[in-house]
């Protein structure tokens, strides 16, 4: 029988803690350049998808196709993204052809804002003080931890 040590079930131990705890610092890091955008850090990530998608793909992308992107439910995303039209960033239109389905496309002020995150995410990370190819290393550990873990279920 595999047992544990007393040192692996403290707290600073735990894997889980310390991604929660970097997330929420990340997060907390990343307020004043949302603030200047105007969004919060859920908004953020979609207007991410959406800008990247606007250059890849040739059809408009549905609320489905994000949810799923971004793991959120439609309970969530619903809310976001009626905010995010309600600051004329997004607009949402039902499918001529399946009315259950609801393309998202951009709008002119949401095209433009990308513009304004270049220079306020690259003073954000100059700021920070953190070696770029370490947070590549950084980021590219935790797709590989994302899955394994997503291979598991």
């Amino acid at each position: 029988m595999n047992t544990l040590s007393v040192d692996s079930l403290k707290l600073d131990s735990q894997l889980c803690f310390k991604l929660y705890a970097a997330s929420r610092a990340v997060i907390r890091a990343y307020k004043p350049m949302l603030d200047q955008l105007g969004l919060t850090y859920p908004q953020y990530l979609a207007m991410l998808v959406l800008w990247e998608w606007q250059e890849a793909a040739p059809e408009q992308p549905t609320v489905k196709a994000l949810g799923e992107r971004l793991a959120l439910d439609s309970g969530t995303l619903t809310p976001l993204l009626k905010r995010l039209e309600q600051l004329q960033l997004v607009q949402r239109q039902r499918s001529a052809r399946d009315e259950r389905e609801v393309h998202l496309s951009l709008s002119p002020t949401g095209k433009a804002l990308r513009d304004q995150v270049g220079p306020l995410k690259a003073r954000l990370l100059c700021d920070s003080g953190v070696d770029l190819d370490r947070l590549n290393d950084l980021r590219d550990g935790l797709d590989h931890l994302l899955g394994q873990i997503k291979a598991l279920s």
